[in-house]
């Protein structure tokens, strides 16, 4: 059961460590409410363990032992540097990054949503109507499963 819904960048989600092997996960977290496999690359499977009532996705990355990559959270209990975001502004958003080291974002609009990508810390921030409804965020697995720093 989750109930630490704290983003720790390139760290993990509450309790939830990036990479964590997935048996250990479902052990831990229990069976998910939906599963997608995407195999189309020979080098990483992606599967992702969707947990729509608990408000968050986890992404498992690798070949054969695929291991905890990324997490994209709609949860209205998701904090990030001890501040509810999820209904932020744009501009809300952008003030806290940069009061906790984050500078450097690039902003694009899509088809629905408007994104805001933080290379460095691995995390984008997708705004409908000017306001925060979801983020993923992560850390990159290398073939081996190991956990790949970004510099």
């Amino acid at each position: 059961m989750i109930t630490n819904y704290e983003i720790k960048p390139n760290v993990g989600y509450g309790d939830i460590k990036f990479g964590m092997g997935m048996d250990a996960f479902v052990n831990q977290y229990g069976e998910p409410d939906d599963l997608e496999n995407y195999d189309d690359d020979e080098v990483t499977n992606t599967t992702v363990l969707n947990y729509w009532h608990l408000g968050f996705s986890a992404f498992f990355v690798g070949l054969p032992n695929q291991k905890l990559a990324g997490i994209e959270v709609d949860q209205p209990k998701t904090t990030l540097y001890g501040k509810e975001i999820i209904g932020y502004s744009e501009e809300e958003l952008i003030e806290l990054m940069k009061k906790n080291g984050h500078e450097d974002y690039e902003a694009e609009d899509e088809e629905v949503d408007r994104r805001l990508s933080y290379e460095q810390s691995m995390m984008d921030f997708f705004f409908r109507e000017g306001v925060l409804v979801y983020m993923n965020f992560g850390v990159f697995i290398d073939t081996h499963g190991n956990i790949e720093i970004v510099e």
